[in-house]
């Protein structure tokens, strides 16, 4: 249940980062939006992670994760319906921004609760679970918002976000127990040591790198094959494969990196990835590309969160966890723009598909980084 229930909040969060770049269709025009300022407008969701995930670490770390982590989709819930009730931008940008901090106290604490309820190979499995659950909510709001915005307006589209988000709340609140083992730790706060910090910092930076690649692929393939004259059936289509696959893909990347090895595992993963990504981007054929991404690029995410979480020992967790999202946060904020302004370089929401392949393939020669630092084979660095 406990498990289910953070799945749950991780689709909310899938689901209320995607929705603007699914509606782009429709708010580019209507608020005469540059690719620039619609990239702001999508990392708007992630602008005050840098700030608050370390705080909220520790905080959890203070009060507790029950506490913490159920404010944090409350603060899911309410930056929906400020979005919603916003007449343009700003509006829309200051209910993200409310909503992606309710979201960093959730993700924030996410790993270090799936750490304390699982272990050994069941803990593969679940971080396995909570990462592909994301790419389930991206998918989710590409098939369900474009009907929800013909029909009641983009003010709704919104508001189905903090709907799913508010489920997950109750689900959470209603079953979560403090694990056995979180007993025995103390709460007052315990800076992780130098070196964890070093893991900490590379590890979130990969995690960064593979997300923000990720996210501009999400982000920009509605408009790019809208560009193209595509139906907004075909569009749908690409987008399930490409975020739903995931689902499966994680799965089973999750049991061949505890079988062979991290290394091999990440280094398919992001080739198909990235030219899955570029693929797209440049050539024909998007149902055949989103394969690469949706599948064949989508069996890693699972060994990128596990060496993240890992990193740091069991009492220092819960403020790794935040040293770890801080430097997320900053890459998140960041990349959305950074793909925005190549799509404006380059002439097209295709430049923005380049950029995040980049960004991809960044993650290779951090994780070596990582790889040649870590020492115990727990962390999936060793085959």
């Amino acid at each position: 249940m406990i498990l289910a229930a953070l799945a749950l909040a991780r689709i909310g969060f899938g689901y209320q980062f995607q929705s603007v770049a699914t509606m782009g269709p429709d708010l580019i025009p209507l608020f005469h939006l540059s690719y620039a300022a619609f990239g702001q407008l999508i990392g708007a969701f992630m602008l005050l992670g840098v700030f608050v995930a370390l705080p909220l670490g520790a905080l959890g770390r203070a009060i507790g994760d029950r506490w913490v982590l159920s404010g944090g989709l409350a603060l899911m819930v309410a930056g929906s319906l400020v979005s919603a009730s916003g007449d343009g931008p700003a509006g829309i940008a200051l209910g993200r921004t409310i909503a992606g901090v309710g979201a960093v106290a959730m993700i924030v604490l996410q790993g270090k609760i799936i750490a304390d309820f699982f272990s050994g190979k069941w803990f593969m499995v679940a971080i396995s679970v909570s990462v592909c659950s994301y790419p389930i909510g991206v998918g989710l709001a590409q098939i369900v918002l474009p009907p929800v915005v013909h029909w009641a307006g983009w003010q709704a589209g919104f508001l189905s976000g903090g709907a799913m988000t508010g489920l997950a709340l109750a689900l959470f609140v209603a079953s979560y127990r403090t694990p056995p083992a979180a007993s025995s730790v103390p709460r007052r706060f315990a800076w992780p040591s130098g070196r964890e910090c070093m893991l900490l910092m590379i590890a979130g930076t990969i995690w960064t790198a593979y997300t923000a690649g990720y996210a501009g692929y999400t982000s920009y393939i509605p408009a790019t094959l809208h560009a193209r004259g595509d139906s907004l059936a075909l569009i749908g289509l690409v987008m399930t494969i490409g975020t739903w696959g995931n689902v499966p893909a994680t799965m089973y990347g999750g049991g061949l990196a505890a079988r062979f090895g991290g290394l091999r595992i990440l280094l398919i993963g992001t080739a198909g990835l990235v030219v899955g990504i570029v693929g797209t981007a440049l050539a024909g054929f998007p149902l055949g590309w989103s394969v690469f991404v949706g599948i064949v690029g989508s069996i890693h995410p699972g060994v990128i969160m596990a060496v993240g979480t890992l990193s740091a020992k069991p009492e220092n967790r819960a403020v790794g966890m935040g040293v770890f999202y801080s430097v997320y946060y900053l890459g998140g904020t960041l990349g959305p723009v950074a793909c925005g302004w190549a799509a404006d370089a380059y002439g097209g929401p295709a430049g923005g598909l380049l950029m995040s392949a980049l960004l991809c393939a960044l993650v290779v020669p951090l994780f070596l980084w990582h790889r040649g630092l870590a020492n115990h084979a727990t962390m999936l660095v060793r085959p």
